[in-house]
């Protein structure tokens, strides 16, 4: 088994708590960051653009991407534009489609002709992955983020598509296959064993780099004395 140093695919941390995303770009294994409005809720964050910017005033060597809300595209446009006047080191990520499923790929053929490093997200088709890489500009780097773990919640198995994903981006060097919403650790091997470029991985999943390569007989006796510690530390008694 590889070691987490030794993997060709990109880490990226994935969430929106400052402590959580400033402990995670100290760590040189980790590639770049990504959020999304979701978690910036749940964090509990009011102001989006104060957030951002209080961010990246610490995070300016590695890439970290934010998403635009609104419904509109027209509206998106000019979010995404604002998004990107913040720094080099800023992606924008832009759903595949808005609530009404009204496709974006005219908006992200006029983003990426006009410089602006994309984060396209929310993508679980091979048809979406193929309009996405038609509409980029070729020249300018962007993320095509594919939601593999939420593919596999429905029941089909995605790395057959993930691989196919990856033959279709070779049309675009500049362009980075993104492995999203990772359901365990194997993920980021299954990531890398196929050539994907990046994986984004929320901090509880991060937790469990320490387990990499374990002792399988060991991790077997430490979840024996957990289950026993447990029953003792809770009085059971039959």
């Amino acid at each position: 088994m590889k070691e987490i140093k030794d993997l060709n695919v990109k880490i990226f941390a994935d969430g929106a708590d400052k402590a959580g995303m400033l402990e995670m770009y100290e760590k040189d294994y980790i590639k770049g960051l990504t959020t999304n409005p979701t978690l910036m809720k749940k964090a509990g964050i009011t102001d989006y653009c104060a957030f951002a910017k209080d961010i990246l005033a610490t995070i300016k060597d590695k890439s970290i991407s934010f998403e635009v809300f609104s419904d509109d595209f027209e509206e998106m446009e000019r979010q995404a534009l604002e998004i990107a006047s913040w720094g080099e080191n800023v992606y924008v990520k832009i759903p595949i489609t808005n609530t009404k499923q009204e496709v974006c790929y005219p908006l992200i053929k006029r983003l990426s002709d006009k410089g602006v490093k994309l984060n396209v997200t929310a993508m679980m088709t091979l048809d979406q992955v193929q309009n996405v890489v038609k509409s980029l500009n070729p020249e300018v780097p962007s993320y095509v983020s594919v939601f593999a773990g939420r593919i596999a919640d429905t029941g089909y198995d995605p790395l057959p598509l993930m691989k196919e994903a990856v033959n279709i981006l070779k049309s675009n060097p500049k362009a980075e296959l993104i492995w999203a919403s990772p359901r365990e650790l194997l993920n980021i091997f299954q990531a890398d064993e196929i050539g994907c470029q990046i994986i984004t991985v929320t901090n509880d999943i991060l937790k469990k780099l320490s387990l990499v390569g374990y002792n399988l007989d060991q991790y077997s006796l430490d979840t024996v004395k957990m289950f026993y510690n447990d029953a003792q530390s809770a009085g059971f008694n039959i």
